[in-house]
């Protein structure tokens, strides 16, 4: 059994248990687990696999066709005479996935009439679940349903598959213990298909530097091919990534580094929207509204931000020097910087997590960030009812000290929070004015590694 898929094969047994010909669409990033979840699902079903090529329709057929090594095929064979194919010796319902199918969508006239028509085909005995998968979400949430047309109202149903949350990741590396989990989680994100590139038997610098710093390995250029392959101008999106990594979250920011105008960069930061390559901030809505930044643009995928950060500014050095060396010149240093960054999604899931099975204070309604013009409140948790949860997150220092608590405190201030219970995290230790505190007042907790 994979980790952390349940609900998703859940969703597509239901569909697959139903006696009727389904269609589904099953989305989501490169490297996210789509094809270990259809294994999963398909593994003990009868099923077909193709894999669509970026070519045009006539290729695409004979591929195709040359694949199923059906004798009876022509050699360049109809769509409807493919479905037919693939339908062959089938003895219980069947399930046919057509990997990457925005390259069929894209360049086909036929594809889509014929797979209604193959559907809708009452002389077949078996049934069939359609499963069409893509890595390419942009397309998917904007175009595909255009695409389709009115073939869109066949579709049976609709899968995003999302990237793993922190908790499962500590499942798949139990050699890690849950500071190094973290540091991997800052690096890789939730998808499993890069997690298979570390080893939880060496520390984490050893797997950067040679899972990640290492020519010819998978993820040396990874980050560059995951915007090369949806995009064109990659030297466009490659400057504004380089520049959000660099710290330049606001519009105005971008526009006086790169030279480019606002509107040019609106729209470049759209696209890498869509790809879920970048996010925009949403501060938490309060009554101190005038002290919130307003347009703030991060990195949302946590490898294209590691490799921004580090490796695209510093290629040059990279070229000429040692894995270990460029890792203690240029990463090392920084390293829990910027992996604090990501200790907040990570105390966010544990809070959520917490508010799932009622270890919370009260019932959690919203969870959130608040993102000053003076400085940040890390986490708001707050209930239908207003009482109210503000949390700051220490990954950076060894010992948290009282001034944090303090600026916390401060900020919430700015924002206009009345804070009924204030939750501090700290990878290290806290400092004894803290500790004491939090012994005169139980509203004051404290949470270690061992607590999550």
């Amino acid at each position: 059994m994979i980790l952390g898929r349940s609900s998703e094969l859940k969703y597509l047994n239901t569909f697959f248990d139903r006696d009727e010909d389904e269609l589904i669409v099953v989305y989501g990033e490169k490297n996210v687990g789509k094809t270990a979840l259809l294994s999963e699902f398909t593994k003990d079903k009868e099923y077909a696999y193709y894999k669509a090529a970026s070519a045009d329709e006539r290729e695409q057929l004979y591929l195709w066709g040359r694949q199923l090594q059906d004798k009876s095929l022509n050699k360049y064979p109809t769509f409807e005479d493919i479905f037919r194919s693939m339908m062959q010796n089938a003895t219980d319902k069947k399930v046919i996935v057509i990997d990457e199918f925005q390259h069929i969508l894209k360049t086909s006239e036929h594809f889509v009439e014929d797979l209604i028509a193959f559907l809708h085909d009452d002389t077949r005995t078996m049934p069939v679940m359609v499963i069409l998968l893509s890595s390419s979400v942009g397309f998917v949430e904007n175009s595909m349903v255009n695409r389709l047309g009115h073939a869109a109202y066949e579709l049976s149903g609709l899968l995003k598959i999302k990237e793993l949350d922190f908790e499962v990741m500590m499942d798949y590396f139990p050699g890690f213990d849950m500071e190094k989990c973290i540091e991997a989680y800052a690096v890789l994100g939730g998808k499993p298909g890069l997690w298979r590139q570390f080893n939880d038997k060496k520390s984490l610098k050893a797997n950067i530097c040679d899972a990640i710093l290492s020519r010819g390995t998978y993820l040396y250029e990874e980050a560059e091919h995951m915007v090369k392959e949806e995009l064109r101008e990659t030297n466009v999106y490659n400057t504004i990534l380089a520049s959000l990594a660099e710290g330049m979250h606001k519009l105005n920011d971008l526009h006086l580094h790169t030279g480019f105008s606002r509107a040019k960069i609106s729209v470049y930061i759209k696209n890498l929207m869509e790809l879920e390559l970048v996010e925009k901030v949403f501060s938490y809505d309060t009554e101190g509204k005038a002290n919130t930044q307003k347009g703030i643009y991060r990195i949302s995928n946590h490898f294209v931000h590691f490799y921004f950060t580090f490796i695209y500014p510093n290629l040059s050095f990279l070229e000429s020097m040692d894995s270990v060396a460029f890792y203690e010149e240029f990463i090392g240093p920084y390293f829990k910087s910027y992996v604090e960054k990501y200790f907040k999604t990570v105390c966010t899931q544990r809070m959520e997590h917490w508010n799932r099975i009622g270890k919370l204070p009260f019932e959690v309604e919203r969870f959130g960030e608040w993102v000053g013009k003076f400085g940040n409140i890390d986490i708001i948790a707050q209930s239908e009812e207003g009482k109210t949860i503000i949390g700051l997150c220490n990954f950076e220092k060894p010992i948290m000290p009282y001034e944090d608590y303090e600026w916390l405190l401060f900020c919430a201030e700015k924002a206009k929070l009345r804070a009924d219970y204030v939750y501090l995290f700290s990878v290290g230790r806290f400092d004894e004015k803290i500790t004491l505190e939090a012994k005169m007042k139980p509203e004051l907790k404290l949470i270690t590694m061992d607590d999550m």
